[in-house]
């Protein structure tokens, strides 16, 4: 079997940190997203794993390599433009070969990894007369949002719809796919969406229009597609209540820290106070200052005289003096510092679709 992932998105939710950075390789708990789906698709046993990239293809390069530091063999297949889950699909068919595999997106984080999912599928196509493909289903408030799945009684898939207006359940797909060869020729027969996208949800229809067997499993623990901040803060909360405590950087006698506190080396924490889940990444200084619970700080940061809790805060980034800060995302190198007490006029620099509240 192998894996194909999806790297290629733009990440408009995330602007304007996606101006100058991967969606997938936006951190939580300070390790990227991206790294979590690999780990989990090496953890199923699969090695051979083709990454999807785009625009920032050469930012993904970097970052995974060719995929030893995993215990992977990467391969990267280029996107002209996001077009589509199935269009991914479509550009992998001669890496996929005749091969089983699982599509996996990279910004989506699945609480227990997919091996328990990856091993039923093998086995039952081993076994022979096994699915043609198996889908990842959760029940979400408003499924208008997603690929909507409707089940028979035995749970077999018999309709998919993306993004209905009407939606003739609760069960969406989450971001993880098991295919079968078969899907190849769905796929080359789809024609663009409404959407002008190649939908992977009409190719897994066309399986089950040919009768192909398509199975779902309903799952009950925790999955978010990180594709905006409020989600990119819940998953690194969910990651961060697992961490067990860790000094090897250094704490003064002025400071105290409380509960699952991570200081990696190289970092000081001095005359501070840290509420755990924390994490302190390495080169990092805090001063005469406050972290809260459910904060992670990346690398070669400072936090100053100031407060902050639910946090992400990325490389590089320095925030003094600036009072409290919470449920925030810090992109990497920012500088966040008081204004004037009684300005005359605001002076900003913003990235393309910000949002800023302003006090009067």
């Amino acid at each position: 079997m192998k894996a194909l992932v999806l790297a290629g998105g733009a990440g408009s939710r995330l602007r304007p940190i996606t101006h100058t950075s991967a969606k997938q390789l936006v951190p939580v708990a300070n390790k990227p997203v991206l790294f979590y789906g690999l780990e989990a698709i090496r953890d199923a046993g699969i090695r051979e794993v083709g990454i999807v990239v785009g625009d920032t293809a050469a930012e993904i390069q970097r970052a995974v390599g060719d995929g030893e530091a995993f215990g992977l063999e990467i391969t990267y297949l280029r996107q002209d433009a996001p077009r589509g889950l199935a269009h991914a699909v479509l550009i992998a068919r001669e890496f996929l070969g005749d091969d089983d595999f699982v599509m996996y997106l990279g910004d989506n984080f699945i609480v227990g990894g997919i091996s328990e999912l990856v091993d039923h599928f093998r086995e039952e196509r081993a076994a022979g007369g096994g699915p043609r493909a198996q889908i990842m289903l959760t029940r979400v408030s408003d499924p208008r949002s997603f690929g909507v799945a409707e089940l028979d009684g035995t749970g077999r898939v018999v309709g998919l719809e993306e993004k209905p207006d009407h939606p003739k359940s609760d069960l969406a797909l989450v971001g993880v796919y098991l295919f079968s060869p078969a899907v190849h020729e769905g796929v080359a027969r789809l024609k663009p969406s409404w959407r002008n996208e190649l939908e992977i949800t009409d190719a897994i229809q066309w399986l089950i229009d040919q009768g192909h067997r398509v199975d779902s499993t309903v799952i009950s623990g925790y999955w978010k597609d990180t594709g905006n901040v409020t989600d990119m803060l819940e998953v690194n909360r969910l990651v961060l209540e697992s961490v067990e405590p860790s000094v090897e950087g250094e704490v003064d006698g002025a400071s105290e820290l409380i509960g699952r506190v991570v200081v990696e080396a190289g970092a000081r924490v001095v005359g501070s106070r840290v509420v755990g889940p924390v994490i302190v990444g390495a080169g990092t200084l805090v001063r005469d200052s406050y972290v809260g619970p459910f904060t992670s700080i990346d690398r070669d940061c400072a936090i100053v005289d100031s407060e902050i809790e639910y946090s992400i805060v990325l490389r590089g980034a320095s925030i003094d003096g600036v009072g409290r800060i919470e449920v925030s995302l810090i992109g990497r190198e920012a500088q966040v510092t008081p204004a004037p007490r009684v300005p005359k006029a605001h002076r900003l620099v913003l990235g393309d679709h910000s949002a800023v509240q302003i006090s009067k």
